[in-house]
């Protein structure tokens, strides 16, 4: 019996789409399909695999008002937000202009007896395994350089977000990308460990939990294939005496509750100096109790259910054991919470490092307030996780922010803002948040491998 992957809306718990996995033997037919379109794909001159790609993008533009919705449907969204094109098209638009640049030949020398240089190759096929909770900006990532590269892709995209491959699968091969140069494939996990354990890939991207990482390194194990991972976070927040505070509370809540705590580099932890921590607490509550949970096709909602049940569920296990060791909640239950994926987002004082909810991944909408004495404090409790995504640093100081930064282990330092990817940025973590680098001109680096030219000229 095929086995199906189905996409449970959040909204009512309704299967809003299936799709049948592929066979072992259909998914290395798309494997091979892939290697042979790469081929003459990376032949193409680097401007005409730039323009398709950025046709492609404008595409999937065009498909804007359906996938709205349908990312409502999908993972519970607010329709009120308009989806992630602006995002998705600003990550491609970097990458392309940047494409020439970051993908030339390094010259070493051209004299009388040698040429020396520096090339970049393609790996080949690209394998994107793509997060439902940015499902388009996360996949346009490595999409895009990818492409752009020389390489072909093949997309595995979340169950949670089944039809976002099929759109851009759609959208690329209207424009003339080739159904070789971007496959979207549906796998179960073992297909997937056995592809990546025959060296199918010359390149794996993944996004997504830690464990997944973990099995995605271990199917990788001997076959010295790259794998870039993006995985877990529990990124903080640090407010310092000279902040502005009514911008810090806005954004660091912003920060911890948009898509309903489901961003990779969501705030999950803040901590704030003692002279403003008071204020800070107050002006956090006001700004959630007046969130509106409800159904996210509704355009009145600002806050949408959470992806699914069970990751509500996690964030309620964390915030009552919280409560039990005496974490206090400043949120009254909302009465849409419906003790299933509708979740009332939660701010909790009085919390330690010894909660699971000051030391797990969350990816809801909870966030624990802790009040610091100085930057020793704050510093310490920062780097005191397993995960290294972001920080975001609160001062009108920037060398002290750069001193802090320096000492903080973490991927991306912010200051006076959080929560956003800046393409022309290396997004990379560290420690469990995992390792690689996309997007930039690494990003490219890490897409394509080097090779080296020494030619001597006849005599």
């Amino acid at each position: 019996m095929t086995k199906l992957l189905k996409c449970i809306s959040p909204i009512d718990g309704s299967v809003y789409a299936e799709r049948p996995v592929l066979s072992s033997a259909e998914a290395r037919d798309a494997v091979a399909k892939a290697k042979a379109a790469q081929l003459e794909w990376a032949k193409r001159p680097l401007q005409e695999r730039v323009d398709l790609v950025l046709a492609g993008v404008a595409a999937v533009g065009a498909m804007n008002d359906e996938i709205v919705p349908e990312l409502a449907h999908q993972m519970g969204r607010p329709v009120r937000y308009g989806g992630e094109f602006g995002g998705f098209e600003e990550r491609a638009k970097y990458m392309a202009k940047i494409a020439s640049e970051a993908l030339a030949d390094i010259e070493i020398a051209d004299d009388a007896q040698f040429r020396r240089l520096i090339a970049r190759e393609p790996h080949g096929v690209v394998l994107v395994v793509a997060p439902w909770n940015y499902p388009y900006m996360t996949a346009i990532n490595t999409v895009a350089p990818a492409l752009i590269a020389g390489n072909s892709v093949v997309l595995k995209h979340a169950t949670q977000t089944l039809l976002v491959g099929e759109r851009m699968a759609k959208a690329f091969h209207s424009v003339g990308i080739p159904e070789g140069v971007f496959q979207n494939v549906f796998l179960d996990h073992d297909t997937t460990s056995a592809l990546i354990a025959e060296r199918s890939f010359g390149f794996v991207n993944f996004t997504g939990s830690v464990g997944g990482g973990k099995a995605m390194e271990k199917a990788a194990a001997g076959t010295f294939t790259g794998v870039g991972l993006e995985l877990g976070g529990k990124d903080p927040g640090y407010v310092m005496e000279d902040a502005d505070l009514d911008s810090a509370v806005d954004t660091l809540i912003d920060g911890a509750m948009f898509n309903a705590g489901q961003c990779c580099c969501g705030i999950e932890r803040i901590y704030v100096v003692e002279s403003l921590y008071d204020a800070f607490v107050e002006k956090a509550v006001a700004i959630v109790k007046g969130y509106k949970l409800g159904n996210p096709l509704d355009k009145e909602t600002t806050m949408g259910p959470m992806a699914h049940v069970r990751f509500a569920q996690e964030v309620r296990a964390q915030t009552a054991e919280a409560i039990e060791a005496g974490a206090i909640a400043h949120i009254e239950t909302f009465a849409e919470d419906d003790g299933g994926a509708y979740l009332t987002p939660q701010i909790l004082t009085n919390v330690n490092h010894d909660m699971r909810v000051m030391r797990e991944e969350s990816f809801g909408p909870v966030v624990g307030i802790m009040k610091v004495k100085d930057d020793e404090e704050a510093i310490a409790l920062m780097n005191d996780s397993d995960y290294g995504l972001t920080a975001s640093l609160w001062t009108a100081d920037i060398d002290r922010a750069l001193k802090i930064g320096r000492r903080i282990e973490t991927g991306t330092v912010f200051m006076n803002r959080c929560d956003y990817l800046d393409p022309a940025l290396c997004w990379t973590g560290c420690k469990d948040t995992g390792r690689g680098g996309g997007l930039s001109v690494i990003g490219y680096h890490n897409l394509t491998r080097p090779k080296s030219y020494h030619l001597k000229k006849a005599n």
